[in-house]
């Protein structure tokens, strides 16, 4: 009896550990407005007045608010910010628990003076879009080719369309790599991906908790039974070895959030078709504020080669 009350306890907390992971990591119910909520710590205070006067810009530039129903019938929300219909697209999305404005204020700008349209989506789960349930790229890189099929449905076939993603985004965009992507699709920007979904939660999860690597099934268990999705059915080492598609990745050696070591893992995946540049010292998702030549550079000189 002793052994079977052991057993029931370990459950019983196996649970309640997995509700816990659920509802830190995957669950993203009631939501505020983040536009203005910047990323804080030593690593990001010398950039934060920079950050500010960037979204204070980004806000200000009009837009269309735009919606599209997903494949499993949830409304995404996006702004459109329209040069000219015969210009190329770039769509754009955003990370982690963020949004459109503060995650691509410089990126959209960037876009935007290069003479391209822009969409800004908030990605489901974020924003304005439906859903309760981040799912790191496995769902929402389908999301992606609902988008694109928008952009060619309106604005025709033949349109160029670049996918644009920054953290989470990122790594969605290349997770989408593999799918029957049209052939309008010029190219992906992807601004710090992490290499998995599982190794991105894990390493997380490891270095909030002193539980290091005993959480993993937990995660593995919350993401299946409650977020009701399989965390190792995508990944973009994965989706990106097989991808036909031109690759650019822009990745910071000095994040320690997104290690530069997992970028640096995808473009192994397919050196071929991806590019990786790393700028020396940016934090996590700064590439742009800590060397914003170097990112423009990278940025034009992809564009011009696809």
């Amino acid at each position: 009896m002793i052994f079977v009350y052991i057993l029931i306890g370990l459950a019983v907390s196996f649970l309640i550990v997995s509700v816990v992971v659920f509802f830190t990591a995957f669950y993203n119910g009631k939501r505020k407005d983040v536009t203005y909520d910047v990323l804080t710590g030593k690593d990001y205070d010398p950039y934060h007045d920079q950050m500010l006067d960037l979204i204070k810009t980004a806000v200000k530039i009009p837009f269309e608010e735009i919606q599209i129903r997903s494949y499993d019938k949830k409304n995404l929300y996006g702004r459109l910010y329209l040069n000219d219909p015969k210009a190329p697209f770039h769509i754009q999305f955003n990370g982690y628990k963020g949004n459109g404005a503060r995650d691509f204020s410089g990126g959209l700008q960037l876009a935007l003076q290069s003479g391209a349209n822009v969409i800004l989506t908030d990605q489901r789960s974020h924003g304005k879009s439906e859903g309760n349930i981040i799912t790191f790229g496995v769902k929402e890189r389908k999301d992606v080719l609902s988008w694109v099929n928008y952009v060619c449905e309106k604005y025709g076939k033949d349109t160029p369309v670049y996918l644009d993603g920054v953290s989470m985004g990122a790594a969605t965009v290349l997770m989408s790599s593999d799918l029957p992507l049209p052939e309008n699709v010029a190219g992906i920007i992807a601004d710090c991906p992490y290499s998995s979904p599982f190794g991105i939660v894990s390493l997380v999860a490891s270095r909030m908790t002193r539980a290091g690597r005993l959480l993993d099934p937990c995660i593995i268990f919350s993401a299946f039974v409650f977020g009701r999705f399989n965390i190792f059915s995508s990944s973009a080492v994965k989706s990106v070895k097989s991808a036909k598609i031109p690759i650019l990745i822009i990745h910071g050696t000095g994040d320690n959030f997104v290690p530069v070591e997992m970028s640096r893992a995808i473009r192994d995946a397919n050196p071929e078709k991806v590019t990786l540049v790393e700028v020396e010292g940016a934090p996590h998702g700064l590439s742009y504020m800590k060397d914003t030549e170097k990112y423009k550079k990278a940025f034009y000189d992809f564009i011009s080669k696809t």
